[in-house]
């Protein structure tokens, strides 16, 4: 529901104050005509109470009730309607009250005033009318744009994190077939993997109400990720960060640094037997946090050019639903390395 103008009190004691001030005015207006100070300021006091009536009146039927634009002419209806009401009552009550033989002339100059009196009812009520039509369709553009946030909030979450449940389940099968396949040939080492996958799934699961951590926290679930990719390719793996400290405490979406080096692993190790050095630089650019990460590839094998796989296009995803950007994330290959290079801007 919009708010009605009214409840704002800065809109409502300016309107009063320069209403006081046109009652004031009016009442010394028919002073000046000879009548005497009670019959003015009663004048005055009745009329501008039956307008200030209307005028409530039409604050609350325009919040309830909004025409469309094709029926714009019933806010010139209502105006007129509501200041023929007010001018009548305001005749009939102040006629009433003091009849010639109390006031000589006053009746006549009820009657005489009468469409003067309409106009100016009519100018007054009407530019409430307005200032309310303007006021309620400002008041739903916000209240409709913030729906519309919201929802789209909600939206963008709900995909984050549909992102981040995927991750885990295409990391974990590759993990447990791994294991599958150390049980009867390495049973130490199966054993040794399960453990490092329960530390890590354990880690993970801690970060799933965080939408950011800290980069020292994500090298340290990081790791935990690499010593069981460590164990799957025993000495064919082999990793190198590169950190500078004051990047430690600088912010990162939860788990943005897993799939990178996942995607790095598949097209440095799966089609070689060689030994393989998977780099990553950290680094601080301007107000962003730079990660790097470079890996060999073959260009007769792998397919780095033809597409960047699940992992490296969720982190484009979560990065273009977090800030709105497509150029956060930045592949190259050159010189059989390939080189992802990822920048995230940093909060406040």
């Amino acid at each position: 529901m919009v708010r009605s103008p009214i409840t704002v009190s800065k809109f409502r004691n300016t309107f009063f104050g320069w209403w006081a001030v046109w009652a004031l005015l009016q009442g010394l207006l028919i002073y000046g005509y000879g009548y005497p100070f009670e019959i003015a300021a009663i004048d005055s006091i009745v009329t501008n109470i039956l307008m200030l009536a209307a005028c409530w009146m039409v604050t609350n039927i325009l919040r309830f009730y909004m025409p469309e634009k094709d029926r714009k002419w019933y806010i010139l209806f209502l105006s007129i309607i509501l200041s023929l009401m007010v001018t009548s009552a305001a005749k009939w009550i102040l006629g009433y009250a003091y009849t010639d033989k109390f006031s000589p002339g006053y009746s006549l100059f009820l009657s005489n005033s009468f469409c003067i009196r309409l106009c100016i009812a009519f100018l007054l009520i009407g530019c409430m009318t307005i200032i309310c039509v303007l006021w309620y369709t400002v008041e739903e553009e916000q209240v409709n744009r913030q729906r519309k946030e919201d929802a789209e909030r909600l939206s963008r979450d709900a995909e984050l994190y549909k992102l981040r449940q995927q991750l885990q389940p295409h990391f974990l099968f590759n993990s447990l077939n791994s294991i599958s396949a150390l049980i009867s040939s390495q049973p130490e080492q199966a054993r040794k993997m399960i453990y490092q996958l329960s530390d890590f799934l354990r880690a993970t699961l801690r970060k799933e109400e965080e939408q950011w951590v800290k980069m020292e926290e994500e090298l340290q679930t990081l790791e935990l990720y690499l010593d069981i990719e460590k164990v799957r390719f025993g000495h064919r793996l082999t990793t190198f960060i590169e950190k500078d400290n004051a990047c430690l405490q600088m912010q990162l979406p939860p788990m943005l640094l897993q799939p990178v080096m996942e995607n790095a692993i598949k097209f440095g190790l799966y089609d070689t037997t060689d030994v393989v050095t998977i780099s990553m630089f950290i680094t601080k650019e301007n107000d962003y946090l730079k990660v790097v990460v470079k890996n060999p590839f073959d260009l007769e094998t792998s397919t780095p050019k033809r597409g960047t796989g699940f992992g490296l296009n969720s982190v484009k995803r979560r990065l273009y639903l977090l800030f709105a950007r497509n150029d956060l994330v930045e592949t190259e290959a050159e010189d059989h390395i390939f080189t992802t290079s990822i920048r995230i801007p940093q909060q406040g």
